[in-house]
């Protein structure tokens, strides 16, 4: 195998395609299996498998699979040429083994920005308009009022540092313009501003964009580079009261960086979808700061991301068989 990726999946006969559904895939229509038949191949078979378990027990003969990729089903599809994740991070599917292969991976990245984001602002909403705050004391929340009101800040004219501006790093950059923020970013690749962001800083100026940054939001996958990438250090460089919201990974912030820089007042509340573990243990100290507001990785969920990814593994379908580059490719050495 060489150095070069290769950008198109070698799929010039009949395949057979397995379906594998999941988390984020948890049904398929007829309707959307019969767009699959269509966009395959004449004389390709296509299947569909409720988990990793019925997966394996089918995986002989597969080509091609929509779904993702544990390492004991990559073991047991010896035929496998490409898969096409129900996933936008590729961190779990890149063991080794799938990594060094010449198996041709594509993913929803860049699909799910909006959900992600839509989560990340209400959590972030909750924080700052006290909206936590009230929906814990219920009825004695009257008698709470004054203090509510003073602690209670505007998102409007604050500086928001987005780490990936990918997808999902785009999509929080849109809505915080709309909420009139400035808006920063650093992104590990060369990548085009967009949504307010005037110009996007390579990842060697995260420094530049915690110093400046009312809140810093984390919109990049989990990969070698990012691992523990805000840390005690990072803190450091925040302002007293930065907030900090994550809707990615949750190891990119190291969780006892969080907690210390939440207990000295450096990160002044965190809006969090994904945690350092999970799932957070309950006696986790997180759970015992008020401005802490957190939601079970849930954020990837939303009744437009299925049909989205199946409109995306069809497109890639058709522009494999006419040898043109297919859309969301991983680079599986990066990881992203």
């Amino acid at each position: 195998m060489g150095d070069a990726i290769t950008l198109t999946p070698d799929i010039d006969g009949p395949i057979n395609i397995q379906v594998m559904l999941g988390l984020t895939l948890p049904s398929i229509t007829d309707n959307e299996l019969d767009a699959i038949e269509k966009a395959a191949p004449a004389g390709s078979t296509v299947r569909v498998v409720n988990g990793v378990r019925e997966a394996i027990a089918a995986a002989d003969d597969v080509d091609v699979i929509l779904g993702y990729i544990p390492e004991a089903l990559f073991k047991a599809a010896p035929k496998l040429r490409w898969v096409h994740a129900i996933a936008s991070g590729m961190d779990a599917m890149l063991y080794p083994a799938m990594r060094d292969s010449d198996v041709i991976l594509t993913s929803e990245k860049g699909l799910v920005g909006g959900h992600l984001a839509d989560t990340g602002f209400g959590l972030l909403l909750a924080l700052t308009r006290q909206i936590k705050t009230a929906i814990v004391l219920g009825p004695e929340g009257w008698n709470h009022r004054t203090e509510m009101r003073a602690r209670e800040i505007e998102l409007e004219g604050l500086a928001m540092g987005i780490i990936g501006f990918g997808g999902t790093g785009r999509a929080i950059a849109k809505r915080a313009k709309a909420f009139g923020m400035t808006t920063l970013a650093v992104d590990a690749l060369p990548v085009a501003p967009s949504d307010g962001v005037a110009e996007v800083w390579p990842l060697d100026a995260l420094d530049r964009l915690l110093m400046q940054s009312d809140v810093v939001a984390i919109g990049a996958p989990l990969t070698n580079e990012t691992q523990g990438l805000i840390d005690a250090d990072a803190f450091s460089m925040m302002r007293d009261g930065t907030l900090i919201m994550n809707v990615t990974r949750g190891e990119i912030i190291d969780g006892d960086a969080l907690v210390e820089a939440l207990r000295s007042g450096r990160c002044g509340g965190a809006a969090l979808d994904v945690a350092p573990q999970e799932p957070l243990p309950e006696d986790h100290p997180l759970w015992g700061f008020d401005n802490v507001v957190m939601t079970p990785h849930t954020a990837g969920a939303s009744q437009l991301r299925g049909p989205r990814n199946i409109a995306r593994f069809c497109e890639n379908l058709r522009l494999a068989q006419a040898g043109q580059p297919v859309v969301g490719l991983v680079d599986k050495q990066a990881g992203f």
